[in-house]
């Protein structure tokens, strides 16, 4: 029996013409893409692909296949939207769902907010919810009907790109925060400079990561070479192994919203690096329940003096 995900692995495939880019688009690796489209081939009898050393060309099978594989998708999705059971508010009236992507701090600090208010339920709003770092939730929306919206940060101005026809709204920036271990005991009233920075054990980011390439040229303008004790790019495990005394940290107000005790913020204002906060939804795609959910976040954000400013 053909498996629809390999149909519509196919689909990029075919029009992408390359198993690297396919696997971009579609959030798998390459190899998951060869592998689905091998296994599509022995299902079918099929050959699909002649492989070149450096791209494929979709045979006519393929293109043919492909004209029958998007009727049968079709068909899938109509069955199961005319099946599925709608979720019900308190009173038995259907909601909406509305499907977003979020990256893990604003996720740990705003959803509990808004799922928590008094009136969530009355909202409509049938929440679905994927947590993952900018690039993964980007690859959402690639994919056509996959989410809604997405909130992602960029750190600089390099690092991500989206696609096109996208409809982009700043929400605001996340300034990032030099943290050390309490035990160091530093004087919380002083001014400490890049040079005293560079003195400091430091957790820094995966080389080769956005956020770490920002930092470095950040640090390297000052002439700073930190030592480096650990990598990691995830801030709440950063923010434990500063607390554990092994080194300072850079990290974002948002993610230090749940520290743990055993950190202390120290002032250095040479150091100034901010993450920008942005919604993307793509152009075309009508939920009503987009500028519901939009105008909360604003609100919850508003409360951390993040974004613009609410007359």
């Amino acid at each position: 029996m053909v498996n629809p995900v390999h149909l519509r692995t196919l689909l990029e495939v075919v029009t992408q013409k390359s198993f690297a880019a396919s696997a971009l688009r579609l959030g798998y690796t390459p190899s998951a893409v060869s592998q689905q489209m091998s296994a599509l081939e022995r299902d079918t009898g099929t050959t699909l692909f002649t492989r070149g050393a450096k791209s494929i060309e979709p045979t006519p099978a393929a293109l043919t296949m492909v004209r029958h594989a998007k009727r049968v998708l079709t068909d899938i999705d109509a069955l199961m939207a005319a099946t599925s059971t709608p979720d019900l508010d308190p009173s038995g009236k259907p909601l909406q769902e509305l499907r977003i992507g979020i990256f893990p701090s604003l996720a740990t600090y705003a959803l509990p907010k808004l799922l928590g208010s008094r009136d969530w339920d009355q909202l409509g709003i049938a929440l679905r919810v994927n947590v993952g770092e900018p690039h993964q939730t980007i690859t959402g929306l690639r994919q056509d009907g996959e989410l809604d919206l997405a909130l992602i940060f960029q750190v600089g101005q390099g690092g991500l790109a989206w696609p096109a026809q996208m409809e982009r709204q700043w929400l605001g920036d996340d300034p990032f925060r030099v943290v050390v271990p309490a035990s160091w005991k530093l004087d919380g009233t002083s001014v400490f400079s890049a040079a005293q920075l560079a003195d400091m054990p430091w957790i820094m980011h995966h080389p080769g990561t956005s956020d770490a390439t920002v930092i470095s040229r950040l640090f390297a303008a000052f002439n700073i070479h930190p030592r480096v004790v650990a990598h990691s790019d995830d801030f709440n495990a950063s923010l434990h192994m500063a607390a554990a005394g092994l080194g300072a940290a850079l990290v974002p107000e948002l993610a230090m919203l749940r520290a743990p005790a055993g950190i202390q913020v120290i002032d250095a204002p040479e150091i100034r690096l901010a993450r920008s906060i942005f919604a993307l939804r793509p152009e075309g795609r009508d939920n009503p329940k987009v500028g519901v959910f939009m105008d909360r976040l604003t609100n919850v954000l508003a409360e951390l003096s993040i974004g613009p400013k609410r007359r």
